[in-house]
């Protein structure tokens, strides 16, 4: 693939850090250390078909990264997470939601960062997930080591009857291209989330990659959908079983100034259904992604379609349009396009 030309407003002067980024921020949301700030039962496809997954955002310390495009942190605490608030907020959603086959512990920050999820609570969080066939947490790539094997060594339940979960690592790789990445402050490059990715899947773990569609300074509209293909290429390529697509969305303070400037362009309802329709054409296309029989599996794309109103123009449409991408996510097949005069 040919280096792209370096937006001007990226390559010319001196980026966003984290005192910029901090400064811009509106006011956190309130939350309780004790409850999560959402939960809820979903459908996604896995090894086995469609699952349904008991999905937590649970309440903790902030991401020591600052990345320029997030807005994660609006629903973190002010200091590290307090021993057994996790627990704790496992016991209240799980209390309130349905059995389900898989669960997600998405905690707005970094898993194995031990403020964030103290290391001490890790037995009583492995006692209330270990009945699940997947548990996914997320976690930077530069944070990935030895703590992720402690936790999927307990996963098993070597009691007898016992049984035990596959651990599932979700990681943001965000884009690969070599201006953007560098500008977001993620302090990452693609070759740290191959590292990482190639660590994991070699002792078991499966790897999801978070993927962006129109990060700050790709500001082209078929530019944005080129890279974020390019982006799901390499993360299938590096190891990852799944990527989800993300559009980035404004909302935090700096990505409204970078929109005022110019070096953030929201993405489209067409752009993301262009991603996604070319992605899973790729998933279906590369190589088998693994020799081993205990990650042998198919590739599996998602877009993420919380809250992306924002994409659409047409209040005719989106709801249809939001309802196919929903039913290729559970069938990773490409539907027929929904039509519509606004898009004709």
């Amino acid at each position: 693939m040919s280096e792209p030309p370096l937006p001007a407003s990226a390559s010319e002067r001196a980026q966003p850090g984290n005192r910029e980024i901090e400064a811009l921020r509106p006011p956190r949301n309130r939350v309780d250390a004790d409850r999560p700030y959402h939960f809820l039962q979903e459908r996604e496809t896995g090894t086995f078909g469609v699952e349904t997954v008991n999905t937590l955002f649970l309440t903790g310390k902030e991401c020591a990264f600052k990345c320029l495009m997030c807005d994660l942190w609006k629903n973190t605490l002010d200091g590290p997470t307090p021993p057994g608030a996790i627990v704790r907020q496992i016991d209240y959603a799980l209390a309130r939601l349905p059995a389900a086959d898989s669960i997600k512990l998405y905690n707005s920050s970094n898993f194995f960062d031990p403020k964030a999820v103290p290391v001490a609570d890790y037995p009583a969080i492995l006692e209330r997930v270990r009945g699940y066939r997947r548990v996914i947490v997320e976690n930077h790539p530069r944070l990935i080591g030895d703590a992720c094997l402690q936790f999927r060594d307990g996963l098993h339940d070597d009691r007898p009857g016992g049984r035990g979960g596959t651990l599932e690592i979700a990681m943001g790789l965000e884009t690969i291209h070599p201006v953007a990445l560098p500008a977001m402050n993620k302090q990452l490059t693609p070759e740290d989330f191959r590292r990482a990715a190639t660590f994991l899947t070699s002792h078991g773990i499966r790897v999801r990659a978070f993927v962006l569609l129109n990060p700050p300074y790709i500001t082209d509209a078929r530019e944005g959908v080129r890279w974020a293909v390019e982006t799901v290429r390499f993360a299938f390529e590096s190891g990852a079983q799944c990527c989800s697509i993300i559009a980035t969305r404004p909302g935090n303070g700096i990505m409204e100034t970078l929109q005022a400037a110019g070096d953030y362009v929201p993405p489209t309802l067409d752009a993301l259904e262009a991603v996604f329709t070319e992605a899973l054409g790729l998933a279906r296309a590369l190589p088998e992604p693994s020799r081993d029989p205990e990650l042998r599996h198919r590739r599996l794309v998602f877009v993420d379609t919380w809250d992306i109103g924002f994409l659409s123009a047409c209040p005719h449409c989106f709801d249809a349009r939001r309802d196919r991408l929903d039913a290729m996510n559970l069938t990773q097949t490409i539907h027929q396009p929904v039509a519509c005069s606004c898009h004709a």
